[in-house]
């Protein structure tokens, strides 16, 4: 027989429902409010090292709030008006992967740290406690989205434009508010994909006795993913803290770091695999360093960005090939030591090679950035400069083949590589049927 664990234990003697109580309300609204606190706590610092602090009508906390929301997939929509004879047109895309990586992984911790030390959860008891995060993480994130509005008005640069604004009433302003029931719908869908990752990933955390039998597959791959998107982030830090000290401007480089960090290495990650992402920067817009992006997409046609086209700037891009290999081997290690030992190299290839293809299409999904601002007085477009339009998408086809080639290979490498250390032969049967 297996041994039961205390929580087992209590639960024969007092009920399923003694074991639920461990998690109930009171742990639901500290999971979620931590959740959302480490979001604002990664937000608000990097907001104010990009300069938001300085906003008029002191809308710092209110640019905090939409970027929580938009971190989650939320929505918050721009707005313009510049009088009756005069046009504006705003929109803005981007996903702050720094801030949505924080509140996962408090999210995933204190999803998890009751349900440590169980072999097998039921699905009632696993539904019913990610229902109480959900119910208090909606209201969180309800106030954060309610919270999420405001209006800036746009200096026209120079007393000549103004006058010429106050002479035909023209007084250009560019606003933000939260689609509302949208942003709840795209909360509650991140909510619910991180929490089922978490249960993928953690060698610890229980099952239902009917799923257990994918675990062996699944879960060694869902974990070498997470580890190596992890890795590359870890990398991507100590790169930029050597940045800031020997090239200065640690402000801007605490900007990145604190709101789009896994943007940038994570793309550079599918960069490295062979990737090739269709761009522009025009105007005002810029992306942030390294200053080869902005290099190679700035200009009034769509261009490709990849390691050719980079390279025509900075030769040192081919080294993405090389960190990527070795990522990808360690995650294949990592993935194959994990996993049962009568697993064959093979199935290690295709579990690689599937694992890599959905790590990439997330990326892909979530990489895309698109930025526009358009000011038109009397049809006279772009008066005082400010227009401009940024856009970053990948040529996801590409990417997902090229991710199968490289995972499948990495996968077969792995799994030789871990040969020697294989020990487990496979998952632990359920109370009352080892």
């Amino acid at each position: 027989m297996s041994p039961r664990t205390p929580t087992d234990q209590a639960v024969g003697r007092h009920g399923p429902g003694r074991a639920v109580a461990s998690h109930g309300w009171a742990r639901a609204i500290a999971v979620a409010l931590a959740g959302l606190a480490a979001m604002v706590v990664v937000a608000a610092p990097g907001l104010w090292a990009a300069g938001a602090s300085e906003l008029p009508q002191d809308a710092f906390p209110r640019v905090v709030a939409a970027t929580v929301v938009t971190a989650v997939g939320g929505t918050v929509e721009l707005s313009g008006n510049a009088g009756g004879l005069a046009d504006t047109q705003a929109g803005l895309t981007v996903i702050p992967l720094s801030v949505t990586v924080a509140g996962a992984l408090v999210t995933a911790a204190g999803f998890l740290r009751p349900l440590r030390h169980r072999a097998v959860a039921g699905a009632r008891e696993l539904t019913g406690w990610a229902v109480r995060i959900a119910v208090v993480w909606l209201l969180g994130l309800l106030a954060l989205a309610l919270a999420a509005r405001q209006t800036f008005a746009v200096d026209l640069g120079d007393d000549t434009l103004n006058d010429l604004g106050d002479l035909f009433g023209v007084h250009p302003e560019v606003g933000f508010a939260t689609d509302v029931p949208l942003t709840l719908v795209t909360g509650l869908l991140w909510l619910a994909g991180v929490l089922l990752l978490a249960l993928l990933v953690a060698r610890g955390a229980p099952l239902p006795a009917r799923l257990l039998r994918f675990q062996e597959s699944v879960r060694p791959a869902a974990y070498a993913m997470v580890a190596l998107l992890l890795a590359c982030v870890a990398l991507g830090l100590v790169i930029a803290l050597v940045v800031a000290v020997t090239r200065g401007r640690p402000r801007e480089t605490l900007a990145v770091v604190l709101l789009g960090l896994p943007n940038l290495v994570w793309l550079a990650f599918t960069l490295g695999l062979g990737a090739t992402w269709n761009g522009r920067v025009e105007g005002p817009f810029g992306l942030p360093m390294p200053h080869v992006l902005d290099e190679v997409l700035r200009g009034e046609e769509t261009a490709a960005l990849n390691l050719r086209s980079m390279a025509e700037h900075d030769g040192r891009v081919w080294w993405l090939v090389a960190v990527d290999a070795v990522l990808l081997l360690g995650a294949a290690f990592v993935m194959a030591a994990r996993s049962p030992a009568r697993t064959r190299a093979w199935q290690h290839a295709v579990h690689m090679a599937v694992a890599l293809v959905l790590t990439v299409l997330t990326v892909c999904l979530l990489g895309r950035v698109s930025a526009h601002y358009g000011l038109t007085v009397l049809g006279i477009n772009d008066l005082a400069g400010l227009s401009g339009d940024l856009f970053l998408r990948a040529g996801v086809w590409s990417a997902l083949g090229l991710a199968a080639l490289w995972g499948a290979a990495a996968g077969l490498l792995g799994a030789l590589a871990a040969r020697p250390v294989h020990r487990r032969g496979g998952t632990t049967p359920p109370p009352g049927r080892g």
